[in-house]
């Protein structure tokens, strides 16, 4: 059986050669309007996994006493300097 999805490396990968593509512009604009509507799916698509990859973050969070807690997801680690 064909693969049909592609894993979130491999949609970040293939953005980058779209974006690549498009940002050398030696594309006919057919074929950029093509990449820009794949790249746009790709958005999507992987917007889509890091949004169920949070939802498990989120389940898998635990307190001090073992006891799952939710907390809300940032996105950075506390204390990074940034």
């Amino acid at each position: 059986m064909a693969k049909t999805e592609k894993s979130f490396e491999e949609s970040i990968a293939r953005l980058e050669e779209i974006v690549g593509a498009l940002e050398r512009g030696d594309v006919k604009l057919a074929d950029s309007l093509k990449l820009f509507e794949e790249g746009t799916k790709l958005v999507t698509s992987c917007g889509k996994m890091l949004d169920e990859a949070e939802q498990q973050v989120v389940k898998l969070t635990k307190g001090a006493d073992g006891a799952p807690v939710e907390s809300a997801f940032t996105g950075e680690a506390e204390g990074n300097g940034r």
